[in-house]
């Protein structure tokens, strides 16, 4: 247990009422770990054992929801029983003071202030927000992209048939593997009437990583507000979201940072708090607090109190070898599979452009088809991705997959491109 949730486990203790309602110890886990002096595959293997995945199945859809490490689970478990004992004091007079730990722990890692960090759900949520409460007028053009998850897409949407607004869209091309390219195809789109750039950090079909940093750079000589959805980058690899200079992102934190379902992030930079509305009840929504985006009533404060132990997995790995380890992970599984002249990628295969995700897909097969014959013949596990121009699996490795199993999927895809 890190020093500083120590001291927090030990203040609450006290607040307690010296009762013997709640000790230090009864709130310890067990140490997070890795071997030292290890060789590289002795510490992945450390990481696999690290977690509780099937032994029956390959997961390689962990872009959906990742699954969490023993010690993050087994704080959820413990916290959970802790709140069944008087859910009224330990959740709200005790757990809830936490959330101030795990909010500074998590702008640490994002490159953010904490006064700038608000912890929720999901990324739906931390983005519905922000969609919801930018101030826009009839006539104001956001410009959105064909690539951009759905519930966003829907959001903007829906403002524009209630409000009037012009949603302007980008057709990115698949595999695009171009950065002037891509920055290109959003300048192209300003307008005198441009307010906002909604920006998918990586996208989710796909795994293309968009230059993030040089779009927000040419939006704010405009004057143009950006959000970014960082629901796939967060934790993924190395980012820091005050470089990027995005106005705000929204992520989940039961994806790649393999925090308990149903936690997420909202991002929102320190002077466009007061002007972005909370869609929830708030005494003051004019406030710069951040904190106003959190009036959620009764919430899970086991889940809540779990995303610290999944910050201190990740930093026992460490976000720069986390980023290596997932794109070796996708080179070595496309590099084995990429010459075959049946086998095709949506995905842009450059380091600058994917880390961990790619989409495959195979000549005369839909995609839905190639997902069955993987999981019938191999168990392995991936989401077909039939969206716009792209018909294939997307397939998505996590820190705990081994070699052995993106053998197998390579395995499937040779024989079934050969059939």
């Amino acid at each position: 247990m890190d020093a500083s949730r120590r001291k927090f486990l030990s203040t609450t203790a006290k607040a307690a009422g010296g009762l013997g309602l709640l000790s230090v110890s009864d709130l310890s886990f067990s140490q997070i770990a890795p071997p030292l002096n290890t060789s590289e595959d002795d510490f992945w293997s450390w990481v696999r054992h690290s977690y509780t995945v099937s032994q029956n199945i390959v997961n390689l859809n962990n872009g959906g929801v990742s699954p969490q490490p023993k010690v993050v689970q087994e704080a959820f478990e413990h916290y959970n029983r802790f709140s069944n004992e008087v859910p009224t004091y330990y959740m709200w007079r005790v757990l809830d003071k936490g959330r101030e730990d795990v909010r500074r722990d998590l702008a640490k890692l994002a490159g953010a202030d904490p006064d700038e960090i608000s912890i929720n759900r999901n990324a739906t949520e931390a983005l519905d927000i922000i969609i919801y409460g930018i101030d826009l007028k009839k006539g104001d053009e956001v410009i959105v992209t064909n690539y951009d998850y759905p519930n966003m897409r829907h959001a903007w949407m829906q403002r524009e048939q209630r409000e009037g607004i012009k949603l302007v869209w980008i057709d990115i091309p698949v595999g695009l593997d171009n950065e002037e390219a891509v920055v290109k195809l959003f300048t192209d789109a300003i307008s005198t009437k441009t307010k906002v750039i909604h920006l998918t950090q990586v996208i989710n079909w796909t795994g293309h990583i968009l230059p993030a940093k040089r779009i927000c750079e040419e939006a704010k000589k405009k004057n143009i507000l950006t959000v970014m959805d960082a629901a796939h980058s967060f934790a993924h690899y190395e980012m820091n979201l005050h470089d990027i200079g995005c106005d705000f992102a929204g992520t989940s934190l039961h994806k790649w940072l393999c925090a308990p379902f149903g936690t997420g992030m909202l991002y929102v930079k320190k002077e466009r708090i007061a002007n972005l509305w909370p869609i929830m009840s708030s005494e003051n929504p004019k406030s710069d607090d951040i904190r106003k985006f959190e009036a959620l009533g009764t919430r899970s404060f086991p889940a809540e109190m779990g995303i610290g132990r999944a910050i201190s997995f990740h930093e026992s790995i460490g976000s720069k070898r986390k980023e290596e380890r997932l794109r070796w992970l996708k080179n070595y599984w496309v590099n084995k599979v990429k010459q075959h002249p049946k086998i095709k990628f949506y995905s842009p295969l450059s380091d600058h452009a994917s880390c961990a995700i790619a989409t495959v897909g195979i000549e005369g097969k839909k995609a839905t088809e190639i997902e069955s014959y993987l999981f019938d013949k191999f168990s392995v596990h991936t989401v077909a991705i039939e969206w716009q121009k792209v018909n294939g699996i997307r397939v998505t490795p996590h820190v705990y997959t081994s070699t052995s199993d993106l053998d197998k999927l390579v395995k499937g895809l040779l024989e079934l491109a050969d059939r």
